[in-house]
This record gives C-alpha cells, sequence and structure tokens, in this order.
C-alpha cells in the first residue's frame, strides 16, 4: 500500500477519532492528501463494513481522488466518491417512489431547455403571460432570465420561500416546476430537495443511509449553500457525528449561486466540531504566496518551499497585443525553460485565466494563429459539433423518456422546419420514423430500434454505424470531421460510464443523467489551458497568467457594494494561488467597445493593492 508522508496536523485529521472536525485548509496545503488519506485509513480498518461517503465540489476532484486510492482494490466498492448531486440523484434511484421519483429520472441541464420550459408554462398561465411582452423577443428572454435566477434562489434556499419577494413568485415556481413534471423532468435544484424531502419525511429512510455511511467527508465546504448543507443535516439526523469538513473561506467564490463559507461555520457549530488549521503551503513559491497575502492579509502561512518563484505584469495596447504578449512569454518559456520550473516546461504547465470566457476570446485568436495548442473547456456540459450527433442525442432523450415533449419538439423542428401538432404521441420512435427523410435521419431512427433490440444497451454497434456515415461523406468534410469528433467523445465518455457503473447497472437513462451531472466527462489536457476562473477551481499549474485585469472586467461591472467586491478578490485570490511557480498578471490600455467606440481602459484596482501599477 502507499506510504504517504504526512505532516503532524495531518496526520491528526487522518487519525482523528469520532465526532466531528472542521479542517480550514489554505491553498496548497495538501487538503487532498489528507482526505484521501483519511478515506484510505477509514476503509482499512480490520474486518469493518461501514461504507464511507465522500462528497467533491467537482467530478474532477473526485476523479483525482479515486486515482489516488486506486491501490486499495475491491476494498474501494465501499466508498461512494462523488458529488452531492450524483448521491443525491443515486439515493433517488434507489428510494425516490416515496416522494413521487420514478425512473428513469430526466435531468434537464440546460439553460436554454429551462427557459423554454418556462416560457411554455407561463404562456399558459393567464397572470404570468402578462408580465411576458411578446413584442420584444430580447425582453422576453430577460424576464425568462430574472425569473429562472429566482427559481434558482429559492430551491437553494428553500427557507425563503415563506419570505416570497413578489407575489408572482410562487406562481412562476409552481409553474416551472409544473412544466418540468409534464415532461416527466428534474432541474439540478430538484435533485436536491427531492433527496432532502425523502430523508425528513422518512427517517427510516435516511437511517438506512446513516448505517451503510458510517463516515463522511465533505470537500470545498465554503461553497455549500443552504440546500446543500440542509441534505447533509437530514442524513445525519442529529445521530451521524463522524463528518469531516474541509473548506477555505478566503476561496468563496459562488456567491452568485447562493453559496458561501456560512454554513461551513455553521457546521462547526451545529456539529460542536473540532477545527484543526491547515496553514502550510506545499504547492506555491515565495512570490505567490506574498501576493495571495497581499490580497487577502489574513492569510499566512507556517510552512513553505524555499523557491522564489516571478511575478510580472503585462500590459498591451489592446486585447489583441495584450493577448499576444501573454502568447510571446509561454512560446519563450516553453523554449528556454525557467530556473525555478523543474524539469521540461511544456505547453501543458501552463494555464491562462480570464474572470468570464470573454476575457480568453483574444488569447484564443493569438494561440490559433501561432498555432500554439490549448484547450477550453468551459463547463463539462456535453456540446456537439455535428447536427447529425446532435440529433441522435435528442432522439436518445425521446426514446428513453417518451413524455419528453420539449425535446421531441425541438427535434421534428430541426427535421421539418415546423413544431408537431399539440401533445406528445403514443409512440415518439414510431413518430420520429414517419417524418425521417434523409439519410442521417433515417439513420437515427434505425439506430433507435439496435437499441429497443438489445438486452443490454450498447452505444458503441449505433456510434460504428454513424462513423461509417461520416466516412461516406467524401464531399462534406466539415460535417465528416465533425461526427469523427463528436463520436470520439460520445465513445470516450460511453465507456468512461460503463467502467463506473457496478455489476450491469448501465443505462441509457443513467448516461443521459450522468452526461448531464458531467460525471462522464474528463478534461482534455492537450496544451495551454484557458479557463474562467470559476473553473480553473481546484486546479494548479507551473505557470499561471491572469488576463484582462480592468476595472469593469475584473472586477466584474456588476460588482458594486462592498460583499460582491470583496468576492471579486476572492477570484483573483483563487486565480493566483492555482499557480505553482511563475505568475504573470495582464491588462490591456484601451478597448474597442461593441459599437465600435475605443475606450481607455484603467488597471484593476487589485493591481493597485498590488502596487504593481
Amino acid at each position: 500500500m502507499t506510504k504517504i508522508q504526512l505532516s503532524p496536523k495531518q496526520r491528526q485529521i487522518v487519525v482523528h477519532e469520532g465526532g466531528a472536525l472542521l479542517v480550514e485548509a489554505g491553498p496548497g496545503s495538501g487538503k487532498t492528501r489528507v482526505l484521501t488519506e483519511r478515506i484510505r485509513r477509514l476503509l482499512s480498518i480490520p474486518q469493518s463494513h461501514f461504507r464511507v461517503l465522500g462528497l467533491t465540489f467537482t467530478n474532477k476532484a473526485a476523479n483525482e481522488m479515486g486515482e489516488r486510492l486506486k491501490d486499495l482494490g475491491e476494498v474501494s466498492n465501499r466508498l461512494f466518491l462523488g458529488t452531492l448531486h450524483s448521491f443525491c440523484l443515486k439515493v433517488l434511484e434507489d428510494r425516490g417512489k416515496r416522494v413521487g421519483v420514478t425512473a428513469p429520472i430526466v435531468i434537464f441541464e440546460k439553460i436554454e431547455d429551462r427557459k423554454s420550459v418556462l416560457l411554455e408554462a407561463a404562456t399558459q398561465d393567464p397572470s404570468l403571460r402578462f408580465h411576458l411582452d411578446f413584442d420584444e423577443p430580447k425582453e422576453i428572454e430577460r424576464t425568462l432570465g430574472r425569473w429562472l435566477n429566482k427559481v434558482s434562489f429559492y430551491k437553494s434556499n428553500p427557507s425563503q420561500k415563506v419570505r416570497w419577494e413578489s407575489e408572482l413568485d410562487p406562481q412562476i415556481l409552481e409553474a416551472y416546476d409544473g412544466g418540468l413534471r409534464a415532461s416527466h423532468a428534474y432541474d439540478f435544484d430538484d435533485i436536491l430537495l427531492l433527496c432532502y424531502q425523502l430523508f425528513t419525511e422518512y427517517p427510516k429512510v435516511a437511517g438506512f443511509y446513516r448505517r451503510l455511511y458510517q463516515y463522511i467527508c465533505i470537500d470545498e465546504a465554503q461553497d455549500l449553500n443552504e440546500a446543500q448543507y440542509s441534505v447533509i443535516r437530514a442524513l445525519c439526523g442529529g445521530e451521524l457525528q463522524n463528518v469531516l469538513m474541509v473548506g477555505d473561506d478566503k476561496q468563496s467564490i459562488y456567491g452568485f449561486s447562493n453559496a458561501g463559507p456560512k454554513y461551513m461555520r455553521q457546521f462547526a457549530s451545529d456539529f460542536s466540531a473540532e477545527v484543526i488549521t491547515l496553514d502550510e503551503n506545499y504547492r506555491s513559491a515565495k512570490i505567490i504566496v506574498e501576493v495571495a497575502h497581499r490580497l487577502a492579509p489574513e492569510y499566512s502561512v507556517s510552512g513553505q518551499l524555499p523557491i522564489q518563484g516571478e511575478l510580472t505584469l503585462l500590459v498591451g495596447e489592446d486585447p489583441a497585443d495584450e493577448a499576444d504578449e501573454v502568447a510571446e512569454a509561454i512560446e519563450a518559456l516553453v523554449a528556454s525553460g525557467h530556473d525555478d520550473v523543474e524539469g521540461r516546461l511544456t505547453y501543458e504547465r501552463c494555464a491562462v485565466l480570464g474572470r468570464t470566457r470573454y476575457a480568453l476570446l483574444a488569447v484564443q485568436n493569438a494561440f490559433d494563429e501561432r498555432e500554439i495548442p490549448f484547450y477550453k473547456r468551459i463547463s463539462s456540459l456535453h456540446v456537439n459539433e455535428s447536427d447529425f450527433v446532435e440529433d441522435f442525442i435528442l432522439a436518445l432523450r425521446v426514446f428513453v423518456n417518451p413524455r419528453d415533449a420539449l425535446h421531441l419538439g425541438q427535434l421534428v423542428l430541426r427535421w421539418t422546419g415546423h413544431p408537431p401538432a399539440t401533445g406528445t404521441p403514443e409512440n415518439p420512435v414510431e413518430y420520429l420514423g414517419k417524418i425521417s427523410r434523409t439519410a442521417e435521419q433515417i439513420a437515427i431512427v434505425r439506430a433507435l430500434a439496435t437499441l429497443e433490440s438489445q438486452a443490454r444497451p450498447d452505444l458503441v454497434v449505433v456510434i460504428e454505424q454513424f462513423r461509417a456515415i461520416a466516412r461516406a461523406m467524401d464531399d462534406q468534410e466539415e460535417e465528416k470531421l465533425a461526427i469523427i469528433r463528436d463520436t470520439d467523445v460520445l465513445l470516450a465518455e460511453w465507456d468512461y460510464y460503463l467502467k463506473k457503473s457496478h455489476g450491469g447497472s448501465a443505462t441509457l437513462s443513467g448516461f443521459l443523467a450522468s452526461m448531464a451531472l458531467g460525471t462522464t466527462h474528463q478534461c482534455h489536457q492537450d496544451g495551454v489551458a484557458l479557463l474562467t476562473v470559476h473553473s480553473s477551481k481546484g486546479l494548479e499549474f507551473d505557470v499561471v497568467f491572469v488576463v484582462g485585469l480592468n476595472e469593469g472586467v475584473f472586477p466584474d461591472y456588476r460588482a458594486k457594494s462592498a460583499d460582491t467586491l470583496a468576492e471579486e478578490k476572492r477570484n483573483l485570490f483563487v486565480a493566483v494561488t492555482r499557480s505553482r511557480r511563475l505568475l504573470y498578471l495582464s491588462y490591456p490600455e484601451e478597448r474597442e467597445m461593441p459599437w465600435g467606440d475605443v475606450k481607455p481602459q484603467f488597471p484593476s484596482r487589485f493591481l493597485r493593492d498590488l502596487e504593481l501599477v
């Protein structure tokens, strides 16, 4: 078994016996090591039969911890490692009938789909329809966006339902949920709320899971919201005390989704948790720690690496010039290396971070021109390049869930140019067969027939059929290449899903749910990482560039209050502490606005805080 060197504080956490424990862990302090080694120790206790529940903030974190625990062998079957949404989905699959959840569990993950559900529901409700300006499509979009934000707020903060902001809010929520249920569908927030309902209304179910999972380990506790914390408390039920939470309030950057360090602190009180602080930094060079301290004076370390590192400010005339400076710096580093970076410095060891994806557009263009390899996966949601594969995924949704009028309507509109007649056909697949005209449409209907005839679902067969069709597209090179790329991704995701499924439990509905939750996605790692700050959470690189450090960009122009500006500064704290060795901060002096004017840009107030401007 792997021998891991632990500091005295880390060992104290790993061997902690009985009772709740809150670990305040700064960046680079080895929290992932502590979590995995604690799980390893618990699962290695001789003649023990209990299970361990490991809850991570991202699927990537779960995958990384799983890799570190691979040597446990069959013992790892007693571990659930994943996001809270993934755990709640599994609970609902096994016990959800009590709260009205029946298979298949279909998740509408795309905001466009949820807007369509809300629009359809609102048009059927006279009081809601009154608030939609049908003469202004953009205004409808804005209204639906505001309404969906309200829905998410109330679902993430269930206690707020007794304090509705307006009389319209409960109608919006009821109409939206009714629209989802009409398609036998749920959204991400529902997965948590229904699991909470199950645990609170059926205490014996919660008791069953308490006996099953006698130890809980929770990562990134500073980003819990009320709904998530409520699920955890309902699961523990005042009886289960063997709970470990690890977090850092200085890295709380999800306030926009109603999350924050409040619940980490509430946990310490509710569970009478012992508190241990990990304040070493085993990741970053001295200069990175110094920059982090300037951004958050309360951040200090008791031990760090004896490597100086380097901080560089880049100033471009405009975003294109700024991007060129970033590209030139990366090319020079890859060509010549750096004394403070051990070994050969490759593109994969570098990342460019922006406050939003728009801040990265000029960098992407510069990389394209210079042929610098890069990857960007802003989200784990599956996005298809080819119309053919996108049509197949829509058809697969309808095949799995015949009540899915939304995606059937989208597919029929794509195939025929007009929506289907009112109502959902009794057999949507037969209906698709009747309206299919092109070779690709007919191939998709045949693929569904193939899947229907299988005793166990096997997407490999239909994917190979699609590849054969693509290879025959001699006069459609772009679509041909797009199909090949999309089927490569689909095949990899299907293969990963099968490996994670136990004992032939794989289903097409389970696969679609896993795609929705992002658990089938493994981030491509070739080239420089182009990431938003939020999607970089939990990652680390030898060289980090933070671009677009202008007022109105970083901090974001919408950050007006003291609280939102403080969160913007935490965003930068997270960004700079992704770096192990070298840190580059940059901004352009002017920017062309969408309407054509060129406006001067002012350096971010955070650069002034760092005394760089």
